[in-house]
């Protein structure tokens, strides 16, 4: 069972997460990774193996932005790389999501998502879930009445099936 930490604050959000991953490394220890959203985008960092793997290659200078989310992985959809670790961010660059759970419908999203132009670097249910959020996201901000990220969230877990847990940021 995969852990996620997720951090909003005034501190550091790499240092804070990684705290806490190290506190959840039970529920997950294949691979590790984090990403933190700053007016740039996205600054990320995965690594294969423990937590502190991660830890020996973080630059906290690179992850200083005061947003993220987090996760130790266990798999169960695709090989232990860090292509398959979390978080997976959607291939616009608009979405960056972590996920502990099975997505059973994930081989029909991707088709779908794969036919309106959306790639994939992984072999992970989480990374169909990731972009058909972008899909969402993309549609959704052309209306201005409404807030498109949350929209875009609720529209696409509407089609998931399966259980999970989720956490999920955008830059903008």
């Amino acid at each position: 069972m995969c852990g996620i930490v997720g951090y909003v604050g005034r501190n550091r959000a790499g240092s804070v997460m990684l705290d806490g991953l190290k506190r959840l490394e039970y529920r997950g220890y294949d691979s590790s990774g984090m990403v933190v959203a700053t007016n740039k985008g996205f600054e990320q960092i995965k690594r294969v193996g423990r937590v502190a793997n991660l830890e020996e290659d973080l630059d906290e200078l690179q992850l200083g932005g005061n947003l993220g989310i987090s996760h130790t992985r266990w798999a169960t959809h695709g090989d232990v790389t860090e292509a398959n670790a979390h978080p997976h961010t959607s291939s616009d660059g608009k979405i960056s999501l972590v996920h502990n759970g099975v997505i059973e419908n994930y081989g029909a999203m991707k088709d779908f998502l794969t036919d309106k132009g959306y790639t994939f670097q992984s072999q992970t249910d989480s990374e169909a879930l990731c972009n058909l959020i972008a899909y969402h996201y993309k549609k959704e901000s052309q209306d201005s009445g409404k807030n498109p990220f949350l929209e875009a969230v609720r529209k696409s877990l509407r089609h998931v099936e399966g259980t999970y847990g989720i956490a999920v940021v955008c830059p903008d």
